[in-house]
């Protein structure tokens, strides 16, 4: 079982890290990825060792709090609410802190700069004793510091607010301390001890740390939000209602309170909230929300639509097939959760630092201390050193740096139809040396067309064509169903018809016997093929299927059938040869096809008679030089080789085996989108290999400037403030890093081939127009079709309709009844 939770009090990679080691200790736990990004929890576990309670127990026993986040999207719509509302209440908290901290500086500092000071602040003790009440609203505003910090340090797991909070406490504490050696200057006369501890305080230290950490922590958690922005889109995605029709009545539910079997009515303009099938009408349906295509689709009764797609014109009505949690966009967004959520391998060095981090620092500010007081220098200076290696050695930066760049680079890839579901394949993709595609849907159409017509006899191609199409149109078989699509031309009556098994078809069409097959069938009724042997032998050498047609046993045409390449698949071979990536073929066609195709779209090599469950052997055979492996299919007879690969991408439209077999699933079915991933993948390892450069070259130079390395020789020193800035800067720097992943668009292949459009007019006589303003709604509302260009004659009461696209009657009906006319006849 795999459960998802929400962690509460989690700051900085060391707690995340913490939160991972404990619960993976549980008996019954199979593997634990825990968020700092998300501040969320995936576990899968034996339900039978381990129940959700005992996992939420050991978060809370840890220091941290738990909770399930498995209750679908209302969960989600209320911890998205909860965190804009505490968003807010850290923004009051915020200028509150700020305010305070204005006017302590104004009051520790303003003499500085020649600032007027009201004449009893002129005075030590109230000098002193201002600077101190001013200090505590800010401690108290940030109070959470101290208790997350202390209660870590406690249980010997100390964190981030472990170290602000020693390094504040500090500053407030030597503070406290000046105050009372104030005091004791003043009882006992001696004003070189009030002069010198007047001089000697940290109050605004520990108050300008705070601030700063929040100011940072505040702008950080707005870049953070950016970075998750992909996931709420998605989840916006869904309407909130529905139009159900229950016991005869129309009627408006919540879409969570959909069932299966549900008849939902969907009208122009809205969003469908469930999968399904059409049961009634005819609409055209915007799919890029889900595909990323962008070309509307006609849907009729029997077609099947996808939640959060878009009804742009027409009215149907949907059987409910699946609803909430297991339609295609709750799946989607489980998806890129789960990957945002997993950890890239490159990761792992960061996760072992993280873990011994603080620990280190702890250390590392006590010998600073330690040292200075050693060589001779006083306790303020000292303490001072110790308190800015603490603060600006918060390893936030350190645990931000994969999973900002992971969850920006897979929402990303979501916007555009490329489902990624790890971060371990997100980083695999980087490292590509092979891509393997299967043929048939995938660099293929995965339908035959007819793609060549030799004329042989007397008859025209115009009639041989229809001699084809009368006698191919009664059989079911795919071959010919695949002519009779292609010609889309009118036919004879066909008598007499049969179908001769391993033959082809025979008929009588005007008279005239028909025979549409192969060579066999043609030497079986003695028809001379032999004149055109060489053109035939060419469509075979081809890797093309061979008709042939004979009308009164004479030949009368050769048809060649082929399944033709994907409009992108030369393209997305010859970019991955570019970027020195080796292509193979692997198919279980025949060699001559597979040749054919592999000469075709360009592939280094090809594999082919290759039965499915052997194709996994094939990805052995490629890994074995230690050489990274992806495999692109369609994630059904594919899915044995897509697990075997080190990255399985099945393109397809996300069916539920290309889901569960694939790493990456390419909604859009483009060939060109594997490219696009690999692309995507390079960014982002790019991105996060930046993102811990900058944190470990941070600590790196940040720490010894602390610590006062290079005060003996090159009198620098750090002061706590700017080490508490310059940590908030490091850990918004990365973040911003990672927004630049948002920016990330793939690569639009322009397609070169032009497909010839077919244009038809029709006549659509309309009754209850009176005016122009009438015969101007009438014309806007066809206009507004895809595929529709329309004039309308106010006298003639008539519309003449010129189509480019398969728009139906009922569409063009609705389209001006809708407007509110009445649609009397179209011809």
């Amino acid at each position: 079982m795999k459960s998802k939770f929400n962690v509460f009090n989690m700051t900085c990679s060391a707690c995340s890290a913490h939160v991972e080691s404990a619960v993976s200790k549980l008996n019954g736990v199979k593997s634990v990825q825990v968020n700092l990004l998300t501040n969320s929890m995936v576990v899968e576990f034996d339900e039978n060792i381990l129940d959700i309670s005992g996992i939420i127990k050991t978060v809370e026993d840890a220091g941290y709090g738990a909770e399930s986040a498995d209750n679908g999207q209302e969960s989600k719509e209320k911890e998205n609410d909860a965190t804009q509302k505490n968003h807010k209440d850290k923004l009051k908290s915020l200028i509150a802190s700020i305010i305070f901290l204005i006017l302590l500086m104004y009051v520790s500092m303003g003499h500085m700069i020649n600032l007027p000071l009201p004449e009893f602040l002129q005075s030590p003790f109230p000098f002193a004793f201002t600077q101190f009440l001013l200090t505590l609203p800010v401690i108290i505003i940030n109070s959470h510091y101290y208790k997350n910090g202390f209660s870590r340090l406690i249980k010997l797991a100390p964190n981030m607010d472990s170290l602000i909070a020693l390094g504040s406490s500090a500053g407030l504490v030597y503070g406290i301390f000046a105050i009372y050696m104030i005091s004791y200057g003043y009882y006992t006369d001696d004003m070189n001890i009030v002069h010198a501890y007047a001089h000697e305080l940290y109050f605004e230290s520990s108050a300008m740390i705070l601030t700063l950490i929040s100011i940072g922590k505040y702008l950080e958690e707005g870049s953070k939000k950016k970075t998750a922005a992909a996931i709420e889109k998605l989840i916006r995605l869904s309407p909130d209602t529905a139009r159900v029709i229950r016991n005869g009545k129309e009627i408006q539910v919540k879409t969570s309170e959909l069932n299966v079997s549900d008849m939902v009515i969907i009208k122009s303009g809205e969003t469908i909230p469930a999968d399904g099938e059409i049961t009634e009408g005819n609409c055209t349906v915007d799919e890029s929300a889900i595909t990323g295509e962008s070309m509307p689709k006609e849907k009729k009764a029997g077609d099947k639509v996808t939640t959060a797609t878009v009804c742009k014109s027409g009215y149907v009505v949907v059987r409910c097939e699946r609803v909430g949690s297991d339609t295609t966009l709750s799946k989607i967004i489980s998806l890129v959760e789960e990957a945002s959520s997993g950890k890239a391998p490159i990761s792992r060095l960061a996760d072992k630092i993280s873990g011994i981090f603080v620990p280190i620092v702890i250390g590392i500010a006590i010998i600073t201390a330690a040292v200075w007081l050693i060589a001779g220098k006083d306790v303020s200076f000292a303490i001072s050193c110790a308190v800015c290696v603490l603060v600006i050695s918060c390893p936030c930066a350190l645990g931000l740096a994969t999973p900002t760049a992971v969850m920006a680079g897979t929402g990303r890839g979501a916007n555009y139809g490329i489902l990624i579901k790890s971060a371990e394949a997100l980083e695999l993709l980087n490292n590509t040396d092979i891509v393997v595609m299967d043929k048939t849907g995938t660099v293929t159409n995965g339908t035959p067309k007819l793609t060549d017509f030799i004329v042989c006899g007397n008859v025209s191609e115009n009639d041989s064509k229809k001699y084809l199409a009368s006698c191919e149109k009664m059989s079911s078989h795919p071959l010919a169903q695949a002519i009779v699509s292609s010609l889309d031309i009118d036919t004879y009556n066909a008598e007499n018809y049969e179908e001769l098994d391993g033959m082809g078809i025979k008929c009588i069409c005007t008279g005239k016997q028909i025979l549409a097959g192969n060579a066999k069938m043609m030497n079986e009724y003695k028809v001379d093929i032999t004149k055109y042997s060489n053109s035939a032998e060419e469509l075979y050498n081809s890797g093309k299927t061979v008709i042939y047609l004979a009308i009164d046993n004479s030949l009368a045409a050769i048809a060649g059938l082929s399944d033709t390449l994907k409009d992108n698949s030369k393209k997305a071979v010859a970019a991955l040869k570019k970027m020195h990536i080796k292509t193979v073929l692997l198919t279980g066609d025949n060699k001559k096809a597979a040749e054919f195709v592999k000469n075709e779209a360009g592939f280094d090599s090809v594999i082919s008679e290759v039965l499915p469950a052997d194709k996994d052997n094939h990805i052995q055979k490629l890994q074995a030089d230690g050489k990274k492996v992806v495999m692109i299919g369609d994630g059904i007879n594919d899915a044995p080789a897509l697990m075997r690969a080190d990255v399985g991408i099945a393109i397809g439209a996300g069916t539920e085996i290309a889901i569960d077999s694939a790493d990456v699933v390419l909604t859009k079915s483009d060939p060109y989108d594997v490219v696009n991933a690999i692309k995507l993948s390079r960014a982002t390892v790019k991105n996060i290999k930046e993102n811990l450069f900058w944190a470990f070259f941070y600590n790196v130079i940040g720490i010894p400037l602390a610590a006062g390395v290079y005060y003996p020789a090159f009198n620098i020193l750090l002061s706590p403030m700017f080490g508490a800035f310059a940590m908030s800067i490091s850990s918004l720097f990365v973040v911003s890093n990672a927004l630049r992943l948002t920016r990330f668009k793939p690569e639009k292949i322009k397609i070169n081939n032009k497909k010839e459009m077919s244009v038809m007019t029709k006549t659509m006589k309309i009754n209850g127009m009176s005016c122009s303003h009438c015969s101007a709604r009438v014309e806007k509302a066809l206009n507004e079709l895809d595929g529709v260009s329309a004039q309308v004659n106010l006298e003639a009461k008539e519309a003449v309709i010129t189509l480019t696209g398969n728009v139906s009657d009922d569409i063009l009906t609705k389209a001006v009844t809708d407007a509110g006319y009445e649609v009397v006849s179209i011809s």
